[in-house]
């Protein structure tokens, strides 16, 4: 068992997916600090200063007993919610972008590529036999 999940594990497809998801890790931290530090105090800027991560529908307050809080604050906090979204359609638009690199560059190095016209096949014995007597047939 443990020889046949080394095999398992040492496959290519397995160490691409593990390269990809480490990849697609350090990529999420540079996309959200992107939005988090870049994006959103624009976004902030334009909107007369509301940060998006304070956006909320308060359903109960907290209770507080003098300066600590006894019961904390339910709410819906959907300003978090549209960070993440622009953090998708971010995360969406660099993929795609890099996908369309990809296919135009292996579009050109598939253009540039000659084009090899493969032989047709041999045909076998007994049809090229067929074929003769087919033939001896036609003109008899």
């Amino acid at each position: 068992m443990l020889q046949e999940f080394k095999k398992f594990i040492l496959r290519g497809n397995v160490m691409d997916l593990a390269v990809g998801v480490v990849i697609g890790a350090a990529f999420g931290a540079i996309v959200t600090s992107l939005v988090n530090d870049i994006i959103m105090p624009i976004i902030g800027f334009i909107t007369a200063g509301i940060s998006f991560s304070d956006l909320k529908v308060v359903l109960r307050q907290a209770v507080m007993s003098g300066a600590d809080i006894t019961t904390p604050e339910v709410a819906i906090t959907y300003g978090h919610l549209i960070e993440v979204t622009i953090q998708f359609l971010i995360i969406a638009l660099c993929v795609f972008l890099v996908v369309k690199a990809i296919n135009t560059l292996r579009e050109k190095a598939e253009a540039n590529q000659p084009k090899v016209v493969a032989a047709p096949a041999a045909k076998p014995e007994d049809v090229l036999l067929l074929e003769e007597i087919r033939d001896l047939l036609k003109k008899a």
